[in-house]
């Protein structure tokens, strides 16, 4: 039987017991979800989608019985090829994600679905956080962290994965559970694969009485290192399960699935301090790492002088960076303590030791809470920002060795050497120095044949370089993969690399395990299949596909997120990948939906991008290229005419909650979703939860001679109201004039309110235009409303108020409701927290603005206790995606109602559109928080 028709009967297997909407066979789905973060580019047949390990199971049994090869996908990020696939593709789905905290913190039990940021999240509460700390934590998934080894920054080897596991729940390729800790799964494992155990038992004794490999395999451990699978467990442990357990880790997926794993956590100590230290040369910074090591230094971070080029125009790093001199690089070196006392000891502990050392500027260790961030943020998004700076067009290459302590001085020179020979001059080099682990980016342009030559001679003389010249790893924490997939037996020797295609053989003796990763044939499997990333679009092109922006995407367990639709629309755009031209009409025709009309274009991606790249604006731009002249001209109808449709809309909602009154709810959900969906969507959508129309503004003057404030109700708030439930029924706009009046400003509002915007919303539905149009209008209007910015100006949505702030003249002082109740009433205003429960919501452009946390402090100043959802980020109402297109924000709440708690009275947020989805998908009423501070300051301060 062919794989095609393999494939096919698996299919059916697999629909017969997942929902059909967890199998993804149209190509659009496929290419998308076939992307990872990788140089490769693999397009899987077939995408299956598991939330649970029920589900898996039935996937793997159909597999084994079909012999059909499948690989793991969890967050993506991987670097080196593992998580691509030209047959099945198994998706770790969004319910695969339930954690337990053990004993106060000090274990946790996983599932693979989880982010790593995720965890460390929960964990903080009780001072402690999981040990692996790789750079793309906060993108990346406990099943990838896990099956790659990852490791990090911190603490190198010694808290790894291997290090810190306690127990795991592993899924054979036949669907068998073994569970680690569970004494009669050991039990009837032992029964049911008692010749895989025998098997694993014979390498370890054979291991054992062999001197060489023995001593080997120990000397490699000593070092980060990945390469190959993960031999230190047959010397490490005796028992057969016990090894195959630690074998998971770094196994890329090709052993067995890991559905929950129980780490033992570290202590995340409350102080810490780090100190970039800029040096002459890589040569200097590498004699740093033996005094550091004997320093209580939980990291130490190498950056190259190409790195901080790539990153020296960062807001809050040192100017200075543009003035180092060629040559020079920087150690960013932290180290934590439980006390302040002891982390003022080890900070002059660490200047003692490195008193000998030559640096550029004197060592100084920050306090700056903001800094710090700043720094570790580079840090980490360094990959990222060094692959923008290479030519577009060109590939982009990511490699990870790890060198012994001792040898470092003379390794790092000697690798800058030989990717100078092989014209990779601009090559990018940062990594952990602490552990001696390094990372490089060479970026070929593959359209030139010479440089593929090139490309196999330097790989072949860097192997030689890393392994015989001195002693080290070539991969010390990215995996494998199908990257040095063909160097693993020149690492490791015959004898060794023999030994673990007998592993693989034992634990997955059909193959269909994610065949050609980690142990592969092809010699030259590392040159094959490589990914484009082409020239479509200046808002994209610096792009590599890395995955960090997908963790806050609204639409992401929906339709597609915005690495996918970048990649989609780069494909698109170059017919990369895609095959028959009718087959490119079918994915252009399915990213109108997936790509363009759900997309939120709220802007977080840009906030998780190390490069702030905006997919949002790239949406945008694409529709406004598809509005007609008839639709480009009946925006700005609209636009000259707003106030007027704003007054519509008015009449319109109240209208329609006149009807609701009278019809039963499902009566009148039912009639919605017929006029909705007989409109094509352009009739909004009825829900629960939908406002009445606003009362007018009222707009006379009060406090005269006070101190004056200009007040600008977003057109929204002018529009919408309170929906039928709320319990507080007094207009916003009412609200906030009288906690205005009551901290004693003066109120002015700015002329011809009822017709001004400021263009937002035509701006998101792709009417730049007349976006523009409104923004002056009302610019103008502010302007002499505040006397010329001499007044401050207050706006009541923070979305409103954020374009605002990008956008007009910057003698305005621009607050939205959090910022000027800190600033401007705070201290007017005597504030008397409520006994009650609270959530908060902040909207994608407070997180942007950087008002979260203060949101938070500012509700803790109004209830005794406020709860900010985890697990919910932008809640996918996007201006008005809630009315046209509801699904966007059910599945971007999907988790909200469960975080509410029971005690919870009430939600508040700052836009009134996000606050209709909010109420609609968590049980809740959700206001603006303006409503809370009035409530908590009902006396002004004496």
């Amino acid at each position: 039987m062919s794989r095609n028709s393999k494939i096919a009967v698996f299919k059916r297997d697999v629909n017969s017991v997942l929902n059909n909407a967890q199998v993804y066979d149209r190509y659009i789905d496929r290419f998308a979800k076939g992307t990872d973060a990788g140089f490769y580019r693999l397009v899987p047949q077939l995408v299956v989608v598991v939330n649970n390990e029920d589900e898996l199971r039935s996937t793997l049994k159909a597999a084994y019985a079909n012999a059909v090869p499948v690989t793991f996908k969890a967050g993506g990020t991987s670097l080196s090829g593992q998580t691509i696939t030209n047959s099945v593709l198994i998706e770790i789905g969004p319910e695969f994600n339930r954690l337990e905290i053990l004993d106060n913190g000090q274990r946790i039990k996983v599932q693979p679905g989880a982010r790593g940021g995720f965890v460390n999240n929960q964990l903080a509460r009780f001072g402690y956080k999981v040990g692996p700390s790789p750079a793309s934590i906060n993108a990346a998934k406990i099943g990838g962290i896990v099956a790659n080894n990852a490791s990090g920054a911190s603490y190198g080897i010694v808290t790894n994965s291997y290090n810190t596991v306690e127990a795991m729940r592993i899924v054979m390729a036949d669907g068998t559970v073994l569970v680690t800790n569970d004494e009669s799964s050991r039990a009837q494992f032992r029964q049911s694969h008692h010749a895989l155990l025998l098997e694993l038992a014979a390498i370890r004794q054979q291991i054992l009485t062999n001197g060489g490999i023995h001593d080997k395999i120990r000397s490699k451990y000593a070092l980060k290192n990945t390469t190959g699978y993960g031999m230190n467990s047959l010397v490490d442990f005796e028992d057969p399960i016990d090894i195959l357990m630690h074998l998971m880790f770094g196994s890329e997926g090709t052993l067995g699935f890991i559905s929950e794993v129980t780490f033992r956590t570290i202590k995340e100590h409350p102080h810490k301090t780090c100190s970039l230290i800029f040096l002459p040369d890589i040569r200097e910074a590498a004699r740093c790492i033996i005094p550091l090591r004997e320093c209580s230094v939980s990291a130490a971070e190498l950056m190259d002088r190409n790195a901080l080029k790539a990153v020296e125009d960062v807001d809050g790093l040192p100017a200075f960076l543009k003035e180092l001199p060629d040559g020079a690089a920087a150690l960013l070196v932290e180290t934590a303590a439980e006390t302040a006392a002891e982390l003022e000891k080890q900070q002059k502990e660490i200047e003692d030791k490195l008193a000998a050392i030559q640096t550029i500027y004197p060592i100084s260790f920050t306090n700056n809470k903001k800094d710090y961030a700043t720094y570790w943020k580079v840090r980490k998004g360094l990959f990222t920002s060094a692959a923008a700076t290479r030519p577009i067009g060109t590939t982009c290459i990511i490699e990870d060795v790890a060198f012994p302590g001792e040898v470092l001085d003379e390794a790092l020179p000697a690798l800058q050497l030989l990717l100078n020979k092989h014209h990779y001059k601009g090559s990018v080099m940062w990594g952990h120095l602490l552990d001696g682990n390094i990372h490089f980016l060479v970026m070929p342009d593959f359209d030139q044949d010479w440089q593929m030559d090139n490309y196999k001679l330097f790989m072949h003389e860097l192997a030689d370089l890393v392994v015989n010249q001195f002693n080290g790893s070539l991969k010390a924490e990215h995996g494998t993969g199908r990257n040095m997939a063909p160097f693993v037996e020149f690492e490791w020797g015959k004898e060794v690399y023999g030994l673990m295609k007998r592993l693989k053989k034992g634990i997955d003796p059909t193959g269909i395990l994610n065949p050609g990763v980690l142990i592969n044939e092809d010699a030259e499997i590392y040159t094959k299949n490589i990914k484009a990333l082409p020239q479509v679009h200046p808002l994209i092109d610096t792009c590599i596909e890395c995955g960090f922006c997908e963790s806050s995407c609204p639409s992401l367990d929906l339709t597609l997120t915005p690495r996918q639709r970048i990649s989609v629309y780069r494909a698109l755009n170059t017919g990369e990948a895609i095959g028959s031209k009718k087959e490119c009409q079918s994915v252009a025709k399915a990213f109108r939906l997936k790509g363009e009309e759900s997309c939120a274009t709220d802007g977080l991606c840009a906030v998780n991008c190390p490069v702030g790249i905006n997919t949002g604006k790239l949406i945008k731009e694409l529709r406004f290229e598809s509005k007609s002249n008839l639709a480009d001209a009946s925006a700005s109808f609209v636009a000259k005419h707003y106030g007027r449709f704003n007054g519509a809309a008015r009449i319109a909602l109240n209208t329609v909650g006149g009807i609701a009154k009278i019809l039963p709810d499902a009566v009148m959900e039912s009639g919605a979703m017929l006029i909705h969906k007989g409109s094509r969507r352009t009739i909004p959508l009825w829900n629960r939860s939908m406002p009445l129309g606003a009362p007018k503004v009222d707009v006379s003057a009060g406090n005269a001679g006070a101190d004056k404030v200009v007040y600008f109700p977003a057109c929204i708030n002018r529009m919408m109201g309170n929906d039928a439930g709320t319990h507080d029924k007094e207009a916003l706009t009412a609200v906030t004039k009288k906690l205005l009046n009551r901290a004693n400003y003066n109120v002015i509002y700015p002329e011809n309110l009822t017709n001004l915007c400021c263009g937002m919303a035509f701006d998101s539905k792709g009417f730049p235009k007349q976006g523009m149009m409104k923004l002056k209008e009302l610019e103008k209007q502010l302007l002499k409303a505040s006397d010329n910015g001499r007044y401050p100006v207050l706006c009541d949505m923070s979305p409103c108020l954020l374009r605002m702030k990008e956008l007009m003249d910057k003698r305005l002082s621009l607050y939205e409701p959090v910022e000027f109740t800190l600033k401007y009433l705070k201290s007017r205003l005597n504030f008397q927290p409520q006994n009650e429960t609270v959530m908060v919501h902040a909207t994608c452009s407070s997180i942007k603005m950087g008002m979260d946390e203060q949101l938070e402090e500012l509700a803790r100043m109004c209830a005794k206790e406020v709860i900010r959802p985890q697990k919910t980020g932008c809640c996918g109402w996007a201006g008005d995606k809630g009315f046209s297109l509801p699904e966007l924000n059910k599945s971007a709440l999907k988790y909200l109602k469960d975080e509410v708690p029971e005690n919870a009275v009430a939600g508040y947020s700052t836009s009134r559109t996000c606050e209709i989805g909010l109420t609609l998908h968590s049980g809740l009423s959700y206001q603006s928080v303006l409503y809370l501070v009035e409530r908590a300051t009902c006396n002004p301060m004496v």
